[in-house]
């Protein structure tokens, strides 16, 4: 097998153990509890903070931390979810256990770090590239649940944490073992010409993927708060949840193949660019779709038409790959690695809101916070069609800016 396309596949294994094992905290909810002391609104905590972490770890890009050594940046991203992992079953309370949950968020650094690789390999392939790296996110929560049932059991709930820490360094030994290693060279951005944020263009296409995350964060606590309410058992919630996972997973597979096909029709940075558009859009319509089709589920009942309709939300998944390609695409080689952190860091901003909004509207009304999730999709739209519209920054600067 081609080089390239192996170092695809392990990176897709790093992504899978490191995201996979964090569903230990999960599957883990009583056993913690009862350690801790603590009632389920305080075990929350942890959650919150985990997304907070997601947010803020988009930060560190903007550091050296992420500079140099491509292998030693990879490794750094997976350890923060790994030590973190290895030290919660020690922690003396709960509020230490909050802020190691808090540091696993910056596991979703391996992201922007893996664009960077693939930019490096690849051109019109990068959204096939892209798109089956990132599957290995919702493969991890499949995948993962179903194993963390058996390592606690097997290992009980502290030994279950520390054999996903061993699991994840393994993985990452495999990985590093067959992986060339590169430079990351951040330029200084001593103007106003190449500083990401200060160009239109970097917050315009870094709302285009808030929409779609807004809903990814929040559809599977929001349909096992409302099936609970109905009634559902935790079987009905939990294939709700895989289904979704499953679903997400092929369609960042299925649509990142897709825009290596639009892609290879015109590899020029306007080209690649439009491609991307096309099946960040595609992509978004059938989200709306299915969330129309959820929506309706909702309200009435149907587990059968809720599970249905997951196979078309998972669609918004689809805007991953061609989102995550989007800044070796359009921005100068020398600044693209700080304008994919930017992208990350504005485009995830919808962690931190959009679960306790849609909370919030759901307790006046389940149909509004339905409505609020089915009107994403076509916000996500509009922003392409503006974005599309604008100059791209490679165009502008040159691409050796």
């Amino acid at each position: 097998m081609d080089k390239r396309w192996s170092s695809v596949l392990l990176d897709t294994l790093v992504m899978t153990a490191g995201f996979g094992t964090l569903t230990m905290m999960a599957v883990a909810k009583p056993d913690v509890i009862a350690h801790f002391g603590i009632g389920s609104a305080e075990y929350e905590w942890q959650h919150i903070a985990y997304v907070f972490g997601l947010f803020i770890a988009f930060l560190l890009g903007h550091t050296r931390i992420y500079e140099g050594s491509f292998k030693k940046s990879v490794a750094i991203a997976l350890s923060w979810a790994a030590i973190a992992q290895a030290l919660i079953p020690l922690a003396p309370n709960w509020y230490t256990v909050v802020f190691l949950r808090f540091i696993q968020g910056f596991v979703v650094t391996l992201v922007p770090l893996f664009s960077t690789q693939i930019a490096h390999f690849f051109v019109a392939e990068r959204p096939f590239a892209k798109g089956i790296i990132l599957s290995g996110i919702f493969w991890g929560g499949v995948f993962g649940s179903i194993s963390a049932k058996y390592a606690v059991g097997a290992f009980g709930w502290k030994g279950g944490f520390w054999v996903t820490v061993l699991i994840m360094y393994a993985v990452l030994a495999l990985w590093w073992l067959f992986t060339e290693d590169f430079e990351i060279i951040h330029k200084t951005e001593g103007g106003e010409r190449t500083n990401v944020w200060k160009m239109p263009f970097t917050w315009v296409l870094g709302l285009t993927f808030f929409p779609a995350l807004w809903v990814i964060f929040t559809i599977v606590g929001f349909s096992s708060s409302l099936g609970y309410d109905m009634g559902w058992t935790k079987e009905h919630v939990a294939t709700l949840s895989t289904s979704l996972n499953v679903s997400k997973a092929l369609w960042s597979i299925g649509m990142g193949y897709v825009g290596y096909l639009l892609s290879r029709k015109n590899p020029s940075a306007r080209g690649l660019f439009r491609a991307i558009v096309q099946v960040m859009i595609f992509s978004y319509a059938v989200a709306f779709v299915g969330l129309l089709i959820y929506g309706k589920a909702m309200l009435v009942g149907n587990y059968s038409l809720a599970l249905a309709s997951v196979v078309l939300i998972g669609a918004l998944q689809g805007t991953g790959p061609a989102f995550w390609t989007s800044a070796p695409a359009t921005y100068p080689k020398s600044i693209f690695p700080k304008a994919s952190f930017a992208l990350g860091l504005i485009s995830n901003s919808a962690n931190v809101i959009a679960p306790g909004l849609t909370d919030a509207l759901a307790r006046q009304s389940t149909g509004l916070a339905l409505g609020e999730l089915a009107v994403m999709p076509l916000l996500g739209i509009l922003t392409l069609v503006v974005v599309s519209r604008m100059g791209l920054p490679v165009e502008e600067l040159g691409d050796e800016a």
